[in-house]
């Protein structure tokens, strides 16, 4: 199996290889020549990339080269998928979907390109200067990358398999972590690093991020890897709003037991603290003074806030959760829509869920839940229902609240779900405080989702109730839930 994976690799890089000396023969290529090198470089390097995830890789290295190839992969992804975009363009008949799609708006993503023909084919369209030269730009730097990659693949080749794959079940997309690996290896290499023999302080990780970034998501993923598992005997969890008045024995009857293994022979420990501001240094020094004392050498501590402030406890350099890239969140959402149904099948569709991924502001949350509206109709018409619904939320708490919330998270949504002539077609909903409930912790959740909020009647529901914003199916299980309320509506 190994030598036939081998030989398969080793096609694909030859294959990659003949490219390059083709161009070196033609220089002179047009767009829709760029644009199909693109598609086919996207693929190779993919199927590369694929094998590299499926593998326990652990040099650093070839971690950040694979960071690196992803990162390619998705601004190739997003720039062929925004040539199609336009190349699709609706015919001057469909009215709603042309006005939607290709009105001047800050969430278009292609407006900077000039379609000056309506020939169906790719070659008919002309693109702007810059835009060609993006393009060539990308599969020159795709070509360079394929060209350098056999060495990679040999290495790869080296490492064993897993048995499952952290990143890459691509049609899967909610049932896995997406687009942190790079960050989860950090963070495993931080925990599995041998300390220097008689250093007495303990080694602590901060990891800061805005909310709902993936900071528990991603501790939760690193703790339940088997390398930190074998490597550490107790894994405590502790979660609240501060350590201001935690005691070294309040603080321990706080903690949650996430894996313990008695039959261990190290008995080396790992804390996670997971806070929402900052860090009280008088409370931070007393548990740190106790724990040096009687925590076994080789114990880590993983510290996760909200606030940049404890990157000031950190013995390592802090791991930085951002928003992903347009690209990687566009790769993302389209996924999460279309599934294993194919996008080439829903082209105005494609077009409008590009404008509706740049509209949501990269949150995970809104992502799965427009993903999970557009899947129930995937027709053009719906998605712009959506798309303009999308709009109008944004003036909405862009009026009422100056800009757009730091969280992500609107206070304001309507119904989409389709009504009577002559009846209320749009409510308002206001969304209150919200919480994360831990599964844990037991109890039921709401029953009334957002989708159901978006997508169905609500002339039967109380004016005030609870609505489960989303339910994660991945660790660490979180649900989150807001308080909502409906208002009267003033808008015209």
């Amino acid at each position: 199996m190994e030598a036939l994976i081998s030989a398969v690799l080793g096609d694909l890089i030859s294959r990659a290889v003949s490219i390059v000396v083709k161009k070196c023969a033609d220089k002179q290529t047009t767009t829709e020549e760029d644009l199909q090198r693109l598609q086919q470089l996207l693929l190779r390097i993919s199927a590369v990339v694929e094998e590299a995830e499926g593998r326990c890789v652990t040099n650093q290295g070839m971690i950040r080269q694979v960071s690196m190839m992803l990162k390619q992969i998705f601004r190739g992804y997003y720039l062929l998928d925004s040539f199609k975009c336009i190349h699709n363009k609706t015919d001057d008949g469909d009215e709603e979907v042309s006005h939607s799609l290709f009105a001047q708006s800050k969430f278009n993503p292609a407006k900077r390109f000039r379609c000056l023909s309506s020939n169906s084919q790719i070659k008919s369209m002309l693109i702007g200067r810059d835009s060609s030269k993006e393009l060539k730009q990308v599969v020159l730097g795709l070509e360079s990358m394929v060209a350098d990659m056999k060495e990679f693949a040999i290495f790869v080749m080296s490492y064993p398999r897993m048995y499952r794959q952290p990143y890459g079940a691509y049609l899967f997309l909610d049932k896995c972590m997406f687009g942190r690996q790079m960050e989860r290896e950090q963070a495993i290499s931080f925990l599995l690093q041998v300390e220097p023999p008689g250093d007495g302080n303990l080694g602590v990780l901060p990891i800061i991020g805005p909310a709902f970034i993936g900071k528990s998501t991603l501790v939760e993923h690193v703790c339940r890897d088997e390398r930190v598992r074998d490597h550490f005997s107790l894994i405590l969890f502790y979660r609240g709003n501060d350590l201001t008045y935690e005691t070294v024995t309040t603080f321990r009857d706080h903690c949650v037991i996430k894996h313990q293994n008695i039959a261990s022979a190290e008995k080396r420990s790992l804390v996670v603290i997971e806070i929402l501001g900052d860090v009280d240094q008088g409370a931070w020094k007393r548990l740190m003074h106790t724990y040096e004392r009687f925590m076994a050498h080789g114990s880590k501590i993983i510290i996760t806030s909200r606030s940049e402030k404890i990157v000031s406890v950190g013995t390592r350099e802090a791991i930085k959760l951002n928003l992903l890239s347009k690209e990687a969140y566009w790769y993302f959402f389209k996924m999460l829509v279309f599934g294993s149904t194919d996008p080439e099948d829903h082209p105005k569709l494609t077009s409008i869920a590009m404008e509706i991924a740049l509209g949501i502001h990269g949150s995970f949350m809104s992502a799965y839940v427009v993903a999970a509206l557009l899947r129930e109709n995937l027709s053009a018409q719906f998605g712009c229902r959506v798309l303009r619904q999308l709009r109008e939320n944004t003036q909405k708490n862009t009026l009422m609240f100056g800009e757009y919330l730091e969280d992500h998270m609107s206070r304001y949504v309507w119904s989409i779900a389709g009504t009577r002539q002559g009846s209320e077609d749009r409510k308002l909903f206001l969304l209150h405080a919200s919480y994360q409930k831990d599964p844990a912790a037991g109890g039921e959740v709401p029953r009334i989702t957002m989708v159901d909020l978006l997508s169905r009647s609500s002339s039967a529901m109380p004016r005030k109730f609870e609505v489960l914003w989303w339910r994660s199916l991945i660790p660490p299980y979180y649900s989150y839930i807001y308080d909502c309320e409906f208002v009267r509506n003033t808008t015209p």
